[in-house]
């Protein structure tokens, strides 16, 4: 056996460089390259192998660990899961800060590979810069809170153990149905200590996303259903984006009757204007949607994992005989609110399912003319809050509508947390597949400028748009920087309306005066923040950063500065002052948040009762 002598970390990204996906008989480079941020517990190891042995990996370089997490999570979302970066980090605190994208990437479903640094396996210089030492247990280190965020955890204290973890690690990253976070934490040492390894571990290494086709018994099951139920409503999850099944989708839904609402994450499945199309579902969702759910008897959930906000925590389904149907790759979801399972692929499984329904002469008992009528009627709200306008200043409905008119039916636009989520689920328009990139599964602030950086290098040829709140954007921006670094072109639209709005208004939504979230300077009268709003000026920290920059506080300066923007040629952000408040709700939804059951504020008391009362007619699980 031919064998070549490299250190762990060579050895590490000689593998990656290797490693190819397959999908349909289409082959693709899997592991596009790696971003980083290098400090002592990573730069003379994977840093030097980087800088030495990269082969035809890319490096990009991080400016904040949890922003290059979200860029490679997004990244990966954009490629429906076909490609991926790595990220790697020093110990301690640099490794930490990956935290929380990881928990996002994995709550989502996105392969992500971290590659954070490690104590000394050696233990020589204990403790090491920036170690964690646990007291109980010397085995502890910053890198184990990992395991709870990650699908797929190891450690390698010797250099050929390498073989074995990347192995599995890929098996995890490769897996539609296991796929999120893996961590293989890098004590320093061990990355730079050498190990004979075999030559054919290097070799071209092809990974084949086999589609599971459903089972005959599960099909027959699933069809008897579908069978026994008048109104069925399909709810499409990201997994018919991540199946490629959105073609079967369509014809599903037109063979039958059957109409489809989207969650954040399967929105752009279908067009907005489609004749079934109700659009998102709900406690963001739409009236048409959520009308159609509550009295639908049978839902097809494809490809959703079924989060609160998709049931309305579990309110949104009020036909007394409503069963669930779910299509999904993953177990673990498809058994969700009790429904009969078809734990298969969505492309190969839709069709196995509109055949066997068109052999049974299947017809949905949906009023057509009905559903036209909630669509309309629907349609015409969207319209009149896209030309919503104040005599205070800009709607951020407004906004909207001004920027979804303006964009063009292929451009991405990437969101994350705050109210925009719920405007857009509700009120903006795709023609186009993968044109709505939205982190909601963790609805993680300031995902949005990283998410946008990653999309955009996962489709150069489209232009990217991060809508993103000044909260959000105050969280994290960083990647701003990489994106002007690298010459990627992004334009961050940032919706400035003095603080976090969003929670602003849930807490007044359930009895609070309001407290603590918006940005204003303390009252030296009250000791509280109810002076008056701080003045930030972004589009000046923009420019500080190299970024072009606009403002805009009506219609008008936004049109023109969207225009503007379009003909930069590199990032860019446009500040848009928008009202507090002028944001959607409501539309027959729920929220389950829990409130308080004793407190001084009848208000609260009030809103304690409507809870208790919406929650007895909900699901209990």
């Amino acid at each position: 056996m031919k064998t070549v002598r490299l250190t762990m970390a060579q050895a590490l990204l000689r593998f990656l460089d290797q490693q190819y996906i397959a999908v349909d008989g289409q082959e693709s480079k899997f592991v596009q390259g790696v971003m980083g941020i290098f400090g002592h517990g990573n730069v003379t190891g994977i840093g030097e192998a980087l800088e030495r042995e990269a082969g035809e990996l890319l490096f990009i370089q991080g400016k904040n660990e949890q922003g290059m997490v979200h860029a490679a999570a997004a990244y990966a979302k954009q490629r429906n899961r076909r490609g991926i970066f790595a990220c790697t980090t020093s110990i301690g605190p640099g490794a930490l800060n990956m935290l929380t994208a990881a928990a996002a990437a994995t709550v989502n479903r996105i392969p992500v590979l971290l590659l954070p640094g490690d104590n000394f396996a050696s233990r020589q210089p204990d403790p090491v810069l920036q170690q964690l030492e646990c007291p109980g247990d010397y085995t502890v280190s910053a890198t184990d809170p990992f395991k709870a965020v990650s699908r797929f955890w190891d450690r390698i204290v010797r250099p050929e153990q390498l073989m074995s973890s990347l192995l599995q690690a890929m098996r995890v990253l490769t897996d539609p149905a296991e796929t999120g976070a893996v961590t293989i934490a890098l004590p320093q040492d061990v990355q730079g200590e050498a190990y004979d390894y075999p030559e054919h571990f290097f070799d071209r290494r092809v990974h084949y996303i086999d589609r599971r086709p459903a089972g005959e018994e599960a099909l027959h099951r699933g069809a008897d259903l579908l069978m026994s139920r008048q109104k069925p409503l399909i709810i499409a999850g990201g997994g018919v984006h991540y199946a490629g099944a959105l073609k079967e989708l369509q014809d599903f839904a037109e063979a039958f009757g059957i109409p489809v609402a989207e969650t954040q994450a399967g929105k752009s499945a279908i067009p907005w204007n489609h004749p079934l199309s109700l659009g998102g579902v709900g406690t963001t969702g739409t009236l048409a949607a959520n009308v159609a759910a509550a009295e639908a008897d049978l839902i097809i959930g494809i490809g959703t994992r079924l989060s609160d906000f998709t049931t309305a925590s579990k309110s949104a389904f009020r036909n007394e005989n409503v069963a669930f149907l779910n299509l999904n790759v993953s177990s673990f979801d498809a058994i969700k609110l009790e429904a009969a399972a078809i734990t298969a692929d969505a492309k190969l499984t839709l069709g196995a399912l509109q055949e066997e329904m068109t052999k049974r002469d299947y017809h949905s008992g949906w009023d057509m003319n009905a559903i036209s009528a909630l669509k309309e009627e629907w349609d015409l709200e969207v319209d009149r809050l896209y030309a919503l306008r104040h005599a205070d200043g800009l709607t951020q409905t407004r906004a909207l509508g001004v920027i979804n008119d303006f964009v063009d039916p292929e451009d991405v636009i990437v969101c994350a947390a705050g109210s925009l989520p719920g405007d857009l689920h509700r009120l903006w328009r795709t023609e186009r597949p993968k044109t709505y990139h939205m982190e909601y599964g963790f609805s993680c602030m300031g995902y949005e400028v990283s998410g946008a950086f990653g999309a955009a290098l996962a489709e150069p040829d489209r232009s990217v748009y991060a809508m993103v709140g000044d909260g959000s954007y105050l969280m994290l921006h960083s990647e701003l920087v990489t994106a002007i670094q690298e010459s990627v072109k992004i334009t961050v639209l940032l919706f400035d309306n003095h603080g976090f709005q969003c929670i602003h208004n849930l807490q007044r939504g359930h009895g609070s005066d309001g407290y603590g979230n918006e940005f204003r300077f303390r009252s030296k009268e009250t000791g509280g923040l109810t002076g008056s709003y701080i003045p930030i000026d972004f589009a000046a920290h923009a420019r500080s950063l190299g970024a072009a920059s606009y403002t805009a506080a009506t219609p008008e300066e936004l049109e023109e500065a969207l225009h503007q923007a379009k003909d930069e040629i590199g990032p860019v952000l446009v500040e848009i002052k928008v009202l507090p408040g002028t944001n959607t709700d409501g539309y027959e939804s729920w929220w389950n948040v829990g409130v308080p059951e004793v407190s001084a504020s009848e208000k609260v008391l009030e809103a304690h009762r409507q809870m208790r009362s919406k929650l007895s007619t909900a699901r209990p699980y």
